[in-house]
């Protein structure tokens, strides 16, 4: 069985960019400092300095001959989770939490009012027995609990209202 192939997706100001990890350890790549580097692609040669970096976010600003690029790095697990829905929950305000799947709400971690930072459990939920963290994805409060422990509850249902 041919082992797949993985993916990395690289959005460069708006524009969108695939790599295979092939492609990213033939890349001529030289680290010259802590926050400078040096590429050399297709024959062109091409210093970069790292500006900014958020390593949580997978985000990073580089400046480029003068001209400075916002670069966001999306993983398989990054992909997973957006087709899932769960993708651009952070650059958005989120009004709601819905279960990912069905399963059996095992805890929940909140309560009404409680304000909640991008990261933060919101609940256990329990699916194909294994337990998986529901984590919120932006900051917000907590307005509405919709569901107890002990619930069974469908995919796609809220769970949490957000304010």
């Amino acid at each position: 069985m041919p082992e797949s192939i993985k993916v990395i997706d690289v959005k460069v100001n708006d524009f969108l960019f695939s790599f295979s990890e092939e492609e990213i350890e033939k890349a001529d790549l030289v680290k010259r400092s802590e926050s400078e580097f040096h590429l050399v692609k297709d024959n062109q040669s091409v210093n970069a300095r790292l500006v900014e970096t958020d390593l949580t976010g997978k985000k990073i600003r580089v400046e480029v001959a003068g001209e400075v690029f916002d670069v966001e790095i999306k993983d398989e697990l990054d992909q997973m989770l957006l087709k899932m829905g769960f993708g651009s929950a952070s650059q958005k305000h989120v009004k709601e939490i819905k279960a990912p799947m069905p399963g059996l709400v095992m805890e929940v971690a909140v309560i009404e009012g409680q304000e909640v930072l991008e990261g933060d459990k919101i609940l256990i939920l329990e699916a194909m027995k294994m337990e998986n963290s529901i984590i919120i994805h932006a900051n917000a409060t907590i307005k509405k609990i919709l569901v107890k422990t002990g619930q069974a509850v469908e995919k796609g249902q809220v769970l949490v209202e957000l304010d």
